[in-house]
């Protein structure tokens, strides 16, 4: 099995290896062994999912990637009962949890700690056929088949200094790529590929912050503790203070139905605002200072962060003369529908950045200036690009939720820090699956349809190159996409998916496409 060094018998004898537990000793014994052998097989599952992705075919490796879920998933519950009641007693109660509320974890996590310990494993394969095209260029998504698998860790850190200050510092580690070097699409199908493939797998500071709790009333209200927050108990009324590395979209533009790639949808105009352009590096990240304002039902947020210094780039501009964003979001919680959630999301940003002006680049070709229309083709300078945002979720029933989400921004300058979109409508939900027996599985489906502007569409269509577009000629079409997916909770922390996603005129081309792209996800979170 590649690199993991085991073959299927092998695999078989050491998940399903286990004594009768007839006495206390050999149970105890047994529950140490338990916790060795779920390291061993995450492990042997995940390298075989990457070994798959790299010798093997399509539906070889859909085929052997199913066969060893199913067979993790028999085993983890022989496993269970193997480990007996009073093993499950002591995690539930160092968790808080009750038979209603299992760890969703592999590990449990302190609920009164000062520190934070946890961390996620993601992969996604995915892959397509060959597709129609009357031509290409150098951005374009490629017409043969082929596979591809991306995978990123990260190790979450935290610890409560006081009972208003908090210290964050998340690492990560991207490997893997994506299906035609995550190029030709607006809507790229696999939120986790970084778009740069040179930088290859080394670790790196994601997020590394401080958050400030001020508050402004005695009332307080319970809060969710996790990764990005260690306070249990919070004012209802508080001034919220971040200042460091971080995710612009780890607080913007946030929905509980559709953003998270590795729990829920895929594709990177479902999980964030395709037209919202947030000021990040290549990976995602910058440096910024987070301002917040809750109440009972509303929250108004402000960051100031640092764009890179050319599109797509790797190198933030810490000079802000030359380049910032400013990000204003007010989030309304209204009881429109009883005690059903209800949230809404407004959201506008202004970058400043040296951003090329489309119609100018088209303008210096037209005038013989340069071979083919460059929007890198300018003196420095600094321009400015702003855009809006609607951000809706809507509690339906007890496991069923829609959510929606428009953008817009203006379109004339370059596409710079996130994806070339000027302009998106999504609308979708999802369903838990308490009906069928299956708690915590979930399915989805939404529907995307992005656009982009005039000017964007003239620079591509004389042959024009984005940092992520540019077949050589466009004969233009919105980019519709359509995605669903069905998300199983296998035992504790593992979960697995399949994922579907059809798009029609990929990169706004009528003459391209269309494109099927399925994807299989393995995740762990510890």
């Amino acid at each position: 099995m590649g690199g993991s060094g085991l073959s299927f018998f092998d695999l078989w004898k050491v998940l399903l290896h286990y004594p009768p537990a007839a006495t206390r000793q050999t149970r105890d014994r047994f529950r140490y062994n338990f916790q060795l052998r779920k390291i061993v097989i995450v492990r042997i599952l995940r390298q075989s999912i990457i070994n798959i992705s790299e010798t093997g075919g399509a539906t070889k490796g859909l085929a052997i990637f199913f066969g060893l879920a199913l067979l993790l998933a028999v085993s983890t519950r022989s496993w269970a009962q193997a480990a007996g009641d009073r093993a499950s007693a002591t995690a539930e109660s160092a968790s808080g949890s009750t038979p209603d509320d299992p760890v969703l974890t592999m590990f449990p996590h302190s609920q009164t700690a000062r520190w934070w310990v946890s961390g996620q494993d993601n992969v996604i394969m995915q892959w397509h056929r060959s597709l129609s095209a009357k031509y290409s260029g150098p951005n374009s998504f490629r017409t043969v088949a082929e596979h591809a698998t991306s995978n990123i860790g990260t190790l979450f850190t935290g610890v409560q200094l006081t009972r208003t200050t908090e210290i964050f510092m998340h690492f990560e580690m991207a490997d893997g790529g994506g299906i035609s070097d995550a190029l030709g699409l607006g809507g790229f199908t696999d939120l986790d590929v970084v778009r740069n493939p040179t930088l290859g797998p080394v670790p790196y500071i994601a997020r590394g912050m401080i958050r400030q709790i001020i508050p402004l009333s005695d009332e307080t209200v319970e809060a969710e503790r996790g990764p990005w927050y260690l306070a249990t108990k919070v004012p209802v009324r508080r001034i919220e203070l971040r200042f460091g590395k971080m995710g612009m979209n780890d607080f913007f533009d946030t929905n509980d139905a559709g953003t998270d790639s590795h729990l829920q949808f895929m594709n990177w105009t479902v999980d964030d605002n395709g037209a919202y352009d947030y000021a990040a590096d290549t990976r995602g990240y910058t440096m910024a200072m987070l301002a917040e304002y809750h109440d009972r039902n509303w929250t108004f947020r402000f960051a100031e962060g640092l764009m890179p210094k050319i599109a797509n780039g790797i190198d933030l501009q810490w000079n802000l003369r030359k380049a910032r964003a400013e990000n204003f979001e007010l989030e309304l919680r209204p009881s429109v529908a009883g005690k059903r959630n209800t949230t809404l999301r407004l959201l506008t940003f202004v970058n400043h950045a040296n951003m090329g002006v489309y119609r100018d680049a088209v303008a210096n070709y037209l005038a013989g200036k340069t071979t083919r229309p460059i929007i890198t083709d300018h003196p420095e300078r600094t321009t400015i690009k702003y855009g809006f945002d609607v951000n809706l979720m809507q509690q339906v029933s007890k496991n069923a939720r829609v959510f929606s989400r428009w953008g817009w921004n203006e379109g004339q300058h370059e596409s710079y820090a996130y994806t070339e979109v000027d302009q998106t409508l999504q609308v979708g939900g999802d369903v838990a699956g308490e009906r069928w027996k299956r708690k915590f599985d979930k399915i989805g489906v939404v529907v995307v349809t992005n656009a982009i502007k005039k000017d964007h569409q003239n620079y591509l269509r004389l042959g024009g190159v984005g940092f992520l577009l540019g077949d050589g000629g466009l004969n233009y079409g919105r980019e519709n996409i359509f995605e669903t997916y069905y998300n199983v909770h296998v035992w504790r922390g593992i979960y697995t998916a399949f994922d579907l996603q059809h798009v029609n005129n990929p990169g706004y081309n009528r003459d391209r496409g269309p494109v099927l792209v399925p994807s299989l996800r393995f995740h762990l979170d510890f």
